[in-house]
C-alpha cells in the first residue's frame, strides 16, 4: 500500500520541481561536514537508502560518500582536493557536493565570514569539476544548550540562503525542517538530550528525508525505509511529511 502512495507523492511533487529546475537526481554525491552528518550511522547512508528504494529496480548505481571532521568547520576541509579524480576513491566526478557548516557558523561574524569564504572556494572547485554545489542548512541548538536562542534558526537560515543565492547553490533546508517538526510535535526529540546539539536518530532521519526530497525533487512520503525497524512507522511517516512540506513547498500526499 505504501508504494501506491509513494507513486502518488512522486507524481504530485514533479510539476513544482520541474518549474523550479532544482531537481538534480544525482547518482554520485559527496557530503562534507562534521559530526552532524556522521551521527546515527551517518546521514548519507540513510539518504542513499531512501533514494534506492524510491528508484526501485530502475535506480542507477548510487554512490554516496561522506567526509567529516569532528567539530570541524568547512575551512578545515581541502574540498578542491576531494574533487580530484580518484582522490576519495571514485574515478568519475561527483554530480553533487553537499556542504554542511559548523553549528555555530551563523552565531558570530568571524565564523560567518569563514563560512562564506569556504563556500566561495568550494563553489569554484565544484564548477571546475562539473559538480553542482548544495548547502545543507544546519539545525539550531535545542533549548538546554548554552548557546540556545529562539532567533538562532533565522540567523542560520539567512547565512545559508545568502550563500546559496550568491553561488547558485541548491539549498537543503534541514534547519527549517527541524523547526517545523518541533512546531507540529514538540514532544518529539530531534536532538541528543545529553548535549541539545547533535541530532537524535529521528533528527538524522528527518534530515535525510529533507536531503532526498531536495536533491531528487520527490516526496519521501510513503517510503518504507525505517532504519531496519529503529524508527517506528508513525514517526517515520510524520518526519517524511515534514520533509516533503518544507523541501517541496507543498503538503505531502497522504492516505485518503
Amino acid at each position: 500500500m505504501k508504494s501506491v502512495f509513494l507513486t502518488l507523492a512522486l507524481f504530485c511533487a514533479a510539476p513544482a520541481l520541474a518549474q523550479s529546475g532544482e531537481a538534480l537526481k544525482p547518482s554520485q554525491v559527496l557530503f562534507v561536514g562534521n559530526s552532524y552528518l556522521y551521527y546515527n550511522d551517518s546521514l548519507h547512508n540513510h539518504a542513499v537508502r531512501m533514494a534506492r528504494e524510491a528508484g526501485g529496480e530502475e535506480a542507477p548505481d548510487y554512490n554516496y560518500r561522506s567526509i567529516t571532521i569532528s567539530g570541524g568547520s568547512l575551512e578545515h576541509h581541502p574540498i578542491a582536493g576531494y574533487l580530484e579524480p580518484g582522490a576519495v576513491g571514485y574515478a568519475e566526478p561527483f554530480d553533487v557536493v553537499v556542504l554542511q557548516g559548523h553549528s555555530a557558523a551563523a552565531l558570530s561574524e568571524k565564523r560567518s565570514d569563514s563560512f562564506r569564504k569556504a563556500v566561495a572556494a568550494a563553489a569554484e572547485a565544484a564548477e571546475a569539476h562539473g559538480a553542482t554545489l548544495a548547502l545543507y542548512m544546519t539545525h539550531a541548538y535545542a533549548e538546554g544548550h548554552k548557546s540556545y536562542a529562539p532567533e538562532n534558526i533565522d540567523r542560520i537560515a539567512a547565512l545559508y540562503e545568502t550563500a546559496a543565492q550568491a553561488h547558485g547553490a541548491v539549498l537543503i533546508p534541514v534547519g527549517r525542517a527541524f523547526e517545523e517538526a518541533r512546531r507540529r510535535r514538540p514532544d518529539l526529540a530531534l536532538h541528543k538530550e545529553f548535549d541539545y546539539s547533535h541530532p537524535s536518530l529521528e533528527g538524522s532521519y528527518l534530515a535525510a528525508a529533507t536531503v532526498f526530497a531536495t536533491l531528487y525533487g520527490a516526496s519521501p512520503v510513503g517510503l518504507d525505509y525505517d532504519y531496519f525497524g529503529a524508527v517506528d512507522d508513525a514517526t517515520a511517516a510524520f518526519l517524511q511529511e515534514v520533509a516533503a512540506d518544507v523541501a517541496l513547498g507543498a503538503p505531502a500526499a497522504t492516505d485518503g
